[in-house]
């Protein structure tokens, strides 16, 4: 029985820690550092170095640079971007020393499934919050961000504290996620369709008034 619950432990914060890498990673550095450092959880060995001072200070510094920018309209779509290449093998690294001192095959294919859901996390977020920037008015933006945010907290919480719920939570946001985000790639084609189209409407009339110029 114990044996069992270690296991679950182990795969609850591995998944869950490559989920909330794919929304904020930074986030989910500084609340495992965090709990980690005050002894209120007990991380694995390859997770240490998420309790060392420097490591939660640039996280810390990192969170609120992120908490700023993606605020901002437009920019937290760039902020994702730039992201892609940092939340992925971030949360491909956090999920394969979540579960411990195991064999290198099963560390390796802990990294391969959470690379692989924190892109798909990693994904659906940024898509919708592109989505989003399309409203002209900022209180969705807003009340997104701030939704994320207190989501990656409550999840990690989850994790550790009742892994066998957060798994049950999270075998369905897996689902709605596969369900979701075609939906989001079929919005983001409209947008950029609808963005060509004007660019494209605007061209043959300025060629026509360079033209008329010209003459």
């Amino acid at each position: 029985m114990e044996a069992y619950e270690e296991i679950t432990r182990a795969i609850a914060l591995s998944m869950g820690a490559a989920w909330a890498s794919g929304i904020n990673l930074y986030a989910t550095i500084l609340v495992l550092g965090a709990l980690g450092a005050t002894q209120n959880i007990v991380l694995p060995e390859h997770l240490h170095i998420l309790m060392n001072p420097l490591v939660m200070t640039g996280a810390g510094l990192m969170f609120v640079a992120e908490f700023i920018a993606d605020k901002i309209p437009g920019v937290d779509t760039g902020w994702d971007a730039l992201h892609t290449f940092i939340r992925i093998p971030a949360g491909a690294v956090l999920a394969a020393g979540a579960v411990g001192d195991v064999t290198p095959a099963l560390s390796l294919t802990a990294a391969i499934l959470g690379g692989g859901i924190t892109a798909g996390v990693h994904a659906a977020k940024a898509g919708s919050r592109a989505l989003i920037n399309t409203s002209p008015e900022p209180f969705s933006n807003w009340a997104a961000s701030i939704s994320e945010d207190v989501i990656v907290v409550a999840g990690i919480w989850t994790a550790l504290n009742h892994p066998l719920v957060f798994i049950g939570f999270f075998i369905l946001f897996v689902c709605l996620i596969i369900w979701l985000l075609p939906r989001i790639w079929r919005g983001l084609k409209r947008v950029f369709a609808a963005i060509g189209r004007l660019f494209g409407n605007r061209g043959p009339e300025r060629a026509d008034r360079d033209s008329q110029g010209g003459l």
